[in-house]
């Protein structure tokens, strides 16, 4: 019946629909009216059809639907870190995402009851001891514990490895054998303004440093099993941000397989805090929910939420409590976890991925050419790169085009933030020696914020 029904219409193809459009707009410029170019240097067309693919997209093997929802905890406490997590637990957390800050922290009694078979437990450790993760290998080889360790991210941040090149790299060959898995910081580039073409290009030959190392270091064994985990932050450009996770899973798939190598990856995804303002602070659960549901449109694996009030306010129950609830409401009452590929087959979301994908290859090849991925970092290449998109982007946010409501757009004048602050949120400067110059995250509205502050009562 429903072919019979089509039938009955002409087919239209994208050369028709643009000369209608063409006739509408009476004599404006097609392209200098409807036609914008992102930071991406990607062209956004006002339509997309299928006439302008040569075979229709493949379907995505990795399934939508089957999203964890987590939360992090940063473990001052053991015993009370430990209550905090079976209790959010009970109230429909699914995953945890431990920080943990030093070696006194006990993992035996973190854990305890727990159950591992249903919670998928992250640890990030804010230090890198072989020994330390030695003391509860027991547990290692269970699917749900993911160790997460990323010297050249720690690199990245910090501008200083944690003790030299060669202890760092002899430590991490040793826990990678143990752990079977790997983190990718590229939540660091997205919250310092890389844009995504940026982004994806410096997971890869982030990855790709650590993958030529460990190609003659490890067990073929080890490298077929070898968990790779991206920690990623997801921004406000909706469909980007989904084409985003999207191109990373196809560029993953393509190196790892120069490797011979697992070619899945886990994506661990967040909002940005990049776009996160002081002031209509309420305007932040709106960007986080949407955020979120980039990820998991996007096919992220597990996805922690970021408070509404995290970048002023110490952790705090009612924060975490929306956070997860956002949550919550978009897998069991909007059914998010329902459809298992919703973003296949939309000409547009395809053809993003397609292009973000194809200009961070190149981008990445660039980089390889170049000595690599570490050779830039040292020589300031990678940083001065995502400086001047951000500086770029800072403009845009200073002129109005780049708009968050609440802060340079319909900013409430009555708002008073200044008794607030738990936290310091703005960029904090810290004179020391580092090795490399550091990437530094910043917020667009910082500079808005703190003229803010100045002026109140």
């Amino acid at each position: 019946m429903s072919n019979i029904l089509f039938d009955e219409f002409n087919p239209v193809t994208s050369k028709q629909w643009k000369q209608l459009i063409q006739f509408d707009l009476k004599g404006a410029d097609y392209n200098e009216t409807l036609v914008w170019k992102t930071n991406e240097d990607i062209d956004v067309k006002p339509f997309y059809h299928a006439d302008e693919f040569k075979e229709l997209p493949k379907i995505s093997s990795t399934k939508a639907s089957q999203w964890h929802i987590c939360q992090s905890i940063f473990v001052a406490d053991v015993k009370k870190s430990n209550e905090k997590a079976l209790n959010i637990i009970e109230r429909g957390a699914e995953s945890i995402n431990f920080i943990i800050p030093s070696e006194d922290v006990s993992i035996k009694n973190l854990i305890e009851g727990i159950d591992l078979s249903s919670t998928i437990l992250y640890f990030e450790f804010q230090f890198l001891s072989e020994k330390y993760i030695q003391s509860f290998s027991n547990i290692l080889n269970n699917k749900n514990i993911v160790i997460q360790t990323d010297i050249i991210g720690h690199l990245a941040r910090t501008g200083n490895w944690f003790s030299t090149l060669q202890e760092d790299h002899k430590q991490f060959e040793s826990i990678i054998s143990k752990t079977k898995a790997l983190s990718i910081n590229v939540s660091l580039y997205q919250n310092a303004g890389a844009t995504i073409v940026q982004q994806l290009a410096y997971a890869l030959a982030h990855t790709n440093e650590y993958l030529n190392h460990l190609d003659s270091v490890i067990a073929s064994g080890t490298k077929q099993s070898l968990a790779v985990i991206f920690n990623v932050s997801v921004g406000t450009n909706y469909f980007f941000e989904i084409a985003k996770l999207r191109a990373l899973r196809l560029l993953w798939n393509t190196i790892s397989s120069e490797y011979t190598i697992n070619t899945d990856c886990q994506i661990f995804a967040k909002p940005t805090k990049r776009n996160k303002t002081l002031y209509d602070y309420n305007t932040n659960m709106l960007r986080t929910t949407t955020e979120c549901m980039s990820a998991i449109l996007g096919g992220a694996n597990t996805i922690c939420n970021l408070p509404y009030d995290a970048i002023y306010h110490k952790d705090n129950e009612f924060g975490e409590r929306i956070a997860r609830n956002q949550l919550l409401i978009l897998k069991h009452e909007s059914y998010f976890d329902k459809v298992d590929n919703p973003s296949d087959g939309a000409y547009y979301i395809e053809t993003l991925t397609k292009q973000l994908a194809e200009k961070a290859l190149e981008l990445f090849k660039d980089i390889e050419a170049n000595g690599g991925f570490l050779k830039q970092l040292k020589e300031g290449t990678i940083q001065r790169k995502i400086k001047e998109s951000a500086a770029k982007e800072q403009e845009q946010f200073d002129a109005g085009k780049e708009i968050l409501l609440g802060s340079n757009k319909h900013p409430n004048p009555n708002d008073r933030m200044k008794h607030e602050l738990e936290l310091y949120p703005f960029v904090k400067t810290n004179q020391r020696k580092t090795l490399i110059e550091p990437i530094i995250e910043k917020r667009l509205s910082e500079k808005l914020e703190q003229e803010r502050l100045k002026k109140e009562d």
